[in-house]
């Protein structure tokens, strides 16, 4: 009993370090979009959109067929992206789960929405169901590919675009530059807020082309979970507490979808069934 406790506690102390970083990129990513409101601030700093590592991708085939970047951007994005690039060649997606402050902002949608909502039941798409909301596998296996489309989409875009093509439909800028200056980023908005509530990490999941981009990187990244058989009871209850809902998580810990947030290392009951290793 002493063991499995300390196990826990050390459990909680990984999850405890995950929130504080979270905080911290969060409130960092804030603070840049409230100086970019300021009077005579946004002119020193360059647009909000040079600290978005997905504008590098958006950016690359212009700059390197031009020489120039597309507008709102800069050769800072490509600096933001190296960064994020490291993490990824290291820890795959863990940039998704530690650092993102639009995944950060869906894990708090999410609980939020469980607090909220309790074990009430609410009608959606016919069903009353708990928020927030699984969808079925079915339905799950194909709306996890339209991250690709969108990537795809945006590719494409960006070779003929003046502008970064997700700019105008980009939660982040939405949420965090304080600029709504359109219908359409106030839609964006309120559907990130009510999507968010409704499915854990809705936009990581299917529709996040940064997490496209991403994700094959945890193929071979060399810090990743590692199962002990002889420890796991296959309780699935880490199945429960992914925010990613990958199925059978235990048998799919090198999954594309995979964050490395650590929460079912978190939830496990049994001493060392999940291991971080640097392999």
């Amino acid at each position: 009993m002493a063991n499995k406790s300390k196990s826990q506690e050390n459990n909680r102390s990984d999850i405890s370090t995950r929130t504080v970083i979270q905080i911290i990129f969060l409130v960092g990513s804030i603070l840049i979009g409230l100086r970019h409101i300021m009077p005579g601030e946004s002119s020193k700093g360059g647009a909000f959109d040079v600290f978005c590592p997905f504008g590098a991708v958006e950016t690359f085939w212009s700059f390197i067929t031009t020489g120039e970047t597309l507008k709102t951007t800069s050769p800072l994005n490509f600096s933001v992206f190296l960064g994020v690039l490291g993490v990824s060649l290291l820890a795959g997606r863990a940039f998704c789960g530690w650092m993102c402050p639009i995944g950060t902002l869906q894990d708090f949608l999410a609980n939020f929405s469980s607090r909220l909502f309790g074990n009430m039941k609410i009608k959606l798409a016919g069903n009353k169901v708990h928020l927030p909301y699984k969808i079925s596998p079915r339905n799950d296996a194909w709306l996890r590919s339209l991250k690709y489309l969108v990537l795809a989409v945006i590719l494409l875009a960006s070779a003929f675009a003046i502008y970064p093509p997700l700019r105008e439909i980009c939660p982040a800028r939405a949420l965090l530059s304080f600029q709504l200056t359109t219908p359409l980023l106030w839609s964006v908005l309120i559907a990130f807020v009510i999507t968010s509530m409704a499915n854990r990490r809705f936009w990581c999941k299917y529709l996040c082309p940064l997490g496209a981009v991403l994700a094959p990187f945890n193929k071979f990244a060399p810090l990743r979970l590692v199962l002990n058989q002889d420890s796991c009871t296959s309780c699935r209850r880490c199945d429960s507490a992914c925010p990613m809902d990958i199925p059978d998580l235990t048998n799919n810990l090198r999954s594309a979808e995979c964050i490395e947030c650590l929460e079912c290392q978190e939830t496990c009951s049994e001493k060392d069934a999940l291991e971080l290793r640097l392999l």
